[in-house]
C-alpha cells in the first residue's frame, strides 16, 4: 500500500484536474453565449471571465488568448452539430443514391437536435456575416473532409470528376437546402406556422431534398452523356 502522503498527493492532483476541466468547460460555455450575442470582434475576455466566474489568467492558461478560446468554441459547435453522424452515413456500403438520402437525413437530424443550443447557430451567423481567421482552422479540420466525400458521392451519380464544376454546384445545392432549414427556422415557422419538426416531418423534408436533388443530378448526368455520345461519334468519322 502506498504511503499516506503519496495517496494524498494523488488525490489532490485528481481534484485539481477535475477543477481545471470544470473551469475550461465553464469558459467555453460562457464564451459561446457571449460570442453568439456580440460576435468575436465585440466580445472581451473580461466579459467571458465574469460570466464564467474565473479570472483572465485562466483564458491564457487554457487557450492562450481570445482567438484560441474562440477557435475552441467553434470546434465545440462542430462537435455539437454531429458531423460524426454524417460521416457514419457516408461510410455505409450502399449505392450513392441511398447514401445521399442517409446523409441528408443525418444532417437534418443533427441540426434540429435538442442538444444543439441556440448559441451554436448564432455564432455561425456571425461568421457568415464577418468571418474570422479561426473559421479557416475549423473548416479545414471538420467541414472540408465531409465536403470532399459528399462531392465524391455526387460525382459517382453524375459520372463526372469530384472537382468538376457541375459536381461542386450540385453538392452546394444539396448543402444549401439542408442549411435553409437550420438557419432560417425562425422565418420558416412564420411562413409555415402549421409545420412542426416532428420525426415524421423531418423524414418528409429529408426525402424531399433527396428526391429533388437526385432528380436534377440524374437529369444533368443524362444530358452530359447525350452530348458526349454525338461528339465522340463525330470524332470517329
Amino acid at each position: 500500500m502506498a504511503p499516506k502522503g503519496t495517496r494524498l498527493r494523488k488525490s489532490n492532483r485528481a481534484a485539481s484536474a477535475v477543477t481545471t476541466d470544470q473551469t475550461r468547460a465553464r469558459l467555453i460555455e460562457a464564451a459561446g453565449e457571449i460570442f453568439a450575442e456580440f460576435g468575436f470582434h465585440h466580445t472581451t475576455v473580461r466579459q467571458i471571465c465574469s460570466r464564467a466566474g474565473t479570472n483572465i489568467a485562466s483564458v491564457n492558461y487554457h487557450f492562450r488568448d481570445k482567438k484560441g478560446l474562440y477557435t475552441e468554441v467553434l470546434r465545440q459547435s462542430m462537435r455539437a452539430a454531429r458531423f460524426d453522424a454524417v460521416r457514419a452515413a457516408l461510410d455505409q456500403p450502399a449505392a450513392p443514391e441511398q447514401i445521399l438520402r442517409a446523409v441528408v437525413k443525418a444532417r437534418l437530424e443533427s441540426l434540429w437536435g435538442r442538444d444543439l443550443e441556440d448559441w451554436h447557430f448564432r455564432i455561425m451567423m456571425h461568421e457568415i456575416a464577418r468571418p474570422t481567421p479561426a473559421m479557416n482552422e475549423v473548416v479545414t479540420e471538420a467541414i472540408l473532409p465531409v465536403y470532399a466525400r459528399l462531392r465524391g458521392m455526387v460525382s459517382k451519380i453524375l459520372r463526372l470528376p469530384a472537382d468538376h464544376e457541375k459536381t461542386r454546384l450540385c453538392a452546394h445545392s444539396i448543402i444549401g437546402q439542408i442549411m435553409f432549414y437550420a438557419f432560417a427556422r425562425q422565418v420558416i415557422t412564420q411562413l409555415w406556422p402549421q409545420m412542426k419538426m416532428t420525426p415524421a416531418q423531418l423524414d418528409l423534408i429529408a426525402n424531399h431534398i433527396a428526391d429533388f436533388s437526385l432528380a436534377y443530378i440524374r437529369s444533368a448526368g443524362a444530358d452530359l452523356k447525350a452530348k458526349k455520345i454525338p461528339s465522340e461519334a463525330r470524332k470517329r468519322r
